[in-house]
C-alpha cells in the first residue's frame, strides 16, 4: 500500500518559485504607481489647456477676419487724457485708445477712421476723450479741436515771470503763467491745473538733472542757487504740448529737453565754439537781441554787444534793469539802474547771469552770426522803431536827443 503511495503523480511548479516582496521594494512600487498617475493627471490636463487655447484663438481669429468686432455702446464712462505720438499710424492710435480702455476693438476704431480726413491728419498731442465709448465716437472727440489739451504756445520774447508795462500797466503773461494754464483741463465736469507757484518751486528746488538741463548750462544755472530764473531762456519759444496729468517737474523736465534738442539741431554748439565762446552765452547775448532792438536790427545789436565786450564796457541795457523788476519801461530810474542784481548791466561788467527772456530763432541767429561793423552804441528814436547805431559817443549824445525830441524816452512815472 506504501508503495502505491509513492507511485502516485506529484503536482509540477509551473513559473518561477514565489518570492516574498521586502517593505523597501513594495514602498518603490506604490512610488512608481503614484507618479504613473501623476504623470498622467498632468498630460490630461496640458491636453485640455491646449484644447481651450485652440478653441479660443481661433474663435478670436473667426470673429477677426468674418466676424463683426466688438464695440462698446452709450455716452462712456470717465474723461481721460491720451498722447498721440508723432509718427502714429491710426492702428498706433487706436491701440492706445484700447490701453486707456477708450475703445473695445483696435480694428473697429481703424475702421470708424478710415473716411475721416481729419483723423488723417491729426496732430501729436494730448486729447480728452472718455472711457468705453463706440469707436466712432472716439474718431469724433479726437478730431473736435475742442479736446486738445496741453497745448502751449510760448511767444517769442517772453520772460518765466509775468511783466507789467509801466506806461499801460498791462501785464503780459510769463513762461510759467502759459505753462500753468496750458495744463488746465475739465475732467468730468472738474477743472483742474498745475499752478504757477507750484512750477515756480519746481524750477528752483529740484535737481538740474531731473530736470534735463543741458550739460552746457549746468554751471550757470547750479551758480544761481535756488532762484527760479536758473531755468530763464531754456524752455525755447515757440509751440509744444505738455501733458497735463504730469507733475510740474516734469513738465519743466520735458520742455526744457525738447528746447535743448531744438537749439542743439539748429547748430548752437558748432556755432559757439566757432565764435570760442560758450553755448550758454550765446543764449544769453540772443535773449539780449530779443528785447533791445526791432528784427531788422538784431544782427547790428548783437554786434554791439560784442563789441563792448571787448572793449570791456558795461552794456548798460534798459532791459536788464527791468528784467528782476519784472516790467517793461523804455526809460529806467537812476535808482533802478543803481541797483545791482545778477542781471543790471548799468551795475556790472559783462553778460547778465542769465537770459533775460527767450529769444526768438531770429534773434538767436543774430547773436550767432552778427553784422560786420564797429558799433558801440545804438538808440531807437521814433515810435515806428527806427534806430542809429553809431561808435562816437558825442553822436550817440545827438541821436539821444532825437529820441527824446520824440517822445521815445519819456519816463511814465
Amino acid at each position: 500500500m506504501a508503495d502505491d503511495l509513492d507511485d502516485r503523480a506529484r503536482p509540477v511548479a509551473v513559473g518561477p518559485p514565489r518570492t516574498r516582496m521586502t517593505r523597501a521594494a513594495r514602498l518603490r512600487a506604490e512610488r512608481n504607481r503614484r507618479r504613473r498617475r501623476t504623470m498622467a493627471g498632468l498630460a490630461i490636463a496640458v491636453l485640455i489647456c491646449v484644447i481651450i487655447a485652440t478653441v479660443f484663438l481661433g474663435s478670436r481669429m473667426w470673429h477677426s477676419m468674418f466676424g463683426a468686432p466688438s464695440d462698446y455702446t452709450g455716452s462712456g464712462g470717465t474723461d481721460v487724457v491720451i498722447e498721440v505720438h508723432d509718427g502714429d499710424s491710426t492702428t498706433a492710435i487706436g491701440k492706445t485708445l484700447l490701453n486707456a480702455e477708450v475703445v473695445a476693438d483696435v480694428q473697429s476704431f481703424v475702421d470708424a477712421a478710415s473716411d475721416s480726413a481729419e483723423m488723417q491728419a491729426i496732430q501729436p498731442g494730448f486729447y480728452k476723450v472718455r472711457t468705453e465709448i463706440p469707436a466712432a465716437s472716439a474718431v469724433e472727440r479726437l478730431t473736435d479741436p475742442a479736446n486738445r489739451v496741453g497745448k502751449l504756445t510760448i511767444p517769442e520774447g517772453r520772460q518765466l515771470d509775468d511783466m507789467t508795462d509801466v506806461r499801460t500797466h498791462a501785464v503780459t503773461a510769463g513762461v510759467l503763467s502759459l505753462i500753468a494754464e496750458a495744463t488746465c483741463t475739465d475732467l468730468d465736469g472738474r477743472r483742474a491745473c498745475v499752478s504757477v507757484e507750484d512750477l515756480r518751486a519746481a524750477a528752483a528746488a529740484d535737481n538740474l538733472e531731473a530736470l534735463q538741463v543741458p550739460q552746457w548750462a549746468v554751471e550757470p544755472a547750479t551758480a544761481m542757487g535756488a532762484d527760479h530764473r536758473r531755468i530763464e531762456g531754456l524752455i525755447a519759444a515757440g509751440t509744444w504740448n505738455v501733458d497735463p496729468s504730469a507733475s510740474p517737474q516734469e513738465i519743466l523736465a520735458s520742455l526744457i529737453a525738447a528746447s535743448s534738442l531744438r537749439y542743439e539741431s539748429g547748430g548752437l554748439l558748432d556755432t559757439a565754439a566757432a565764435m570760442h565762446i560758450s553755448p550758454y552765452d550765446v543764449l544769453v547775448v540772443g535773449s539780449l537781441v530779443q528785447r533791445e532792438s526791432m528784427p531788422q536790427d538784431f544782427p547790428k545789436v548783437a554786434r554791439v554787444i560784442y563789441n563792448r565786450l571787448a572793449d570791456n564796457r558795461k552794456l548798460e541795457f534798459d532791459s536788464t534793469v527791468n528784467y528782476s523788476l519784472d516790467r517793461q519801461e523804455v526809460a529806467t530810474t537812476d535808482a533802478d539802474r543803481a541797483r545791482v542784481t545778477p542781471w543790471n548791466t548799468y551795475a556790472s561788467l559783462g553778460l547778465p547771469a542769465t537770459p533775460i527772456c527767450s529769444p526768438s530763432q531770429a534773434a538767436l541767429a543774430a547773436a550767432e552770426r552778427p553784422e560786420p561793423g564797429d558799433w558801440l552804441y545804438f538808440v531807437t528814436v521814433d515810435m515806428q522803431g527806427t534806430t542809429l547805431f553809431t561808435r562816437d559817443y558825442e553822436h550817440h549824445l545827438a541821436n539821444i536827443e532825437v529820441a527824446r525830441h520824440n517822445g521815445v524816452l519819456d519816463s511814465a512815472r
